[in-house]
C-alpha cells in the first residue's frame, strides 16, 4: 500500500496527539506550520517508542521489549538523520527536513531525547528543581527548537521559549497525576510527597484525589512565572508566529486553571479547552501578539530555572 506524502502524515499525527496544539498551528505560515508538524512528528514518534504506543494509546508496533535498546534505536537514528541519511521510518525523515532546514542544534535533539531516557530509567525527582530538569529535558527544548524554527537566536528570547516549554509541562504533569500514577509514574518531587503524607501511598487510589488536588494546585501556580515570562518572548516572533504560540499559550493555561478549579474532581475526566474555549483564545492571541509590538518586554522573573547554556 502506498503511504501518504510526509506532510499529509505529520499533520494527521499533529491533529491525533495534541489537539490543544493542532488549532495553534494553522496560524502559523506555511512554511513554519510544514516545520513544525515535522518537528512535532519526531517527539510523538520518540515518546510512543519508549512507552510502546501509538499516539499515546496502547499499541503492537514498537516489538523491542528492551526500553534501553529502543532508547540507543532512537539515539542512532536521530544522529543518522543529522548525517544526511536516507531515513525509512517517517518521523526521522522528517526530523531530518527540520533539523537541516533549520540547522537545529544536535545537542537540543539529543537533549530531547534525555527526557525519554529520564522515563526509560524511572527516574526519581527529589526536588521541584529535578521536576523541572524532567521539564526542560521533554518539553524546554522543544520550545527551544521550535523558536528556532520560527527564525528566533537571540538568547534572551529563547529563554522566554523555553519557559513557555517548562509551563506546557508542569500543566501537564498536574493534568495527568492519576494517569501517570496507573502507569508506574510520578513527576512530584518527592518532598512534595512527603510534605502532603503521599510517600508510599497509590496514588491512583480515588481516596489520595484531595491530597492530590493541593499539590496539582501548586504545580499550577508553580507554572504562572514561566507562562508570565514566555508573554514577554512574543516581541521577538514574527506576528504570525506570535499569534499562533500566544494562543497555544493561552489553551494550555486554561487546562491549568480547570484543573485547579475542579479540585479533586479534575481526574474524574481529561480536562481539555472546548472549541469555543480555544476560539476565545485564538482571539486573545491575536490581541497578545498585536500589543506585543508595541510595549517593551517585562524583564525574565528573578528565580526561575535557567536552562543550561
Amino acid at each position: 500500500m502506498n503511504q501518504p506524502p510526509l506532510l499529509e502524515q505529520v499533520t494527521q499525527t499533529m491533529a491525533v496527539g495534541s489537539k490543544s496544539f493542532a488549532s495553534a498551528t494553522k496560524l502559523f505560515s506555511a512554511p513554519t506550520r510544514r516545520s513544525t508538524l515535522m518537528l512535532y512528528a519526531w517527539c510523538r514518534h520518540c515518546d510512543d517508542v519508549i512507552d510502546g504506543q501509538t499516539l499515546g494509546e496502547v499499541g503492537t508496533q514498537h516489538r523491542v521489549e528492551d526500553v534501553q535498546t529502543r532508547m540507543q534505536h532512537l539515539q542512532i537514528e536521530t544522529r543518522r538523520a543529522y548525517s544526511g541519511a536516507h531515513m525509512d521510518e517517517p518521523a526521522f525523515r522528517a526530523f531530518q527536513e527540520v533539523a537541516l532546514t533549520h540547522q537545529l542544534p544536535p545537542q537540543l535533539a539529543f537533549a530531547h531525547l534525555e527526557g525519554f531516557a529520564m522515563d526509560a530509567r524511572e527516574t526519581h525527582y527529589e526536588t521541584f528543581d529535578d521536576t523541572l530538569r524532567y521539564c526542560y529535558h521533554v518539553a524546554g527544548v522543544v520550545g527551544l527548537m521550535m523558536a528556532r524554527v520560527m527564525g528566533v537566536r537571540d538568547e534572551a528570547v529563547l529563554d522566554r521559549a523555553c519557559d513557555l516549554g517548562l509551563a506546557f509541562q508542569l500543566t501537564n504533569i498536574a493534568r495527568d497525576i492519576v494517569e501517570d500514577a496507573q502507569n508506574h509514574r510520578c513527576y512530584l518531587p518527592q518532598r512534595w510527597l512527603d510534605d502532603a503524607g503521599l510517600t508510599g501511598k497509590p496514588l491512583a487510589d480515588p481516596q489520595y484525589r484531595p491530597a492530590l488536588a493541593q499539590l496539582a494546585a501548586r504545580l499550577v501556580n508553580e507554572a504562572e512565572p514561566y507562562y508570565r515570562s514566555a508573554h514577554a518572548g512574543l516581541r521577538g516572533l514574527p506576528l504570525r508566529s506570535a499569534w499562533a504560540i500566544a494562543t497555544a499559550h493561552g489553551v494550555y493555561r486554561e487546562i491549568g486553571i480547570k484543573v485547579q478549579r475542579a479540585g479533586a474532581h479534575a481526574w474524574d475526566r481529561r480536562q481539555r479547552t472546548s472549541r469555543s474555549e480555544k476560539l476565545v483564545q485564538l482571539l486573545k492571541g491575536g490581541g497578545l501578539a498585536l500589543t506585543s509590538r508595541l510595549t517593551q518586554p517585562e524583564p525574565r522573573p528573578a528565580g526561575l530555572w535557567q536552562r543550561p547554556r
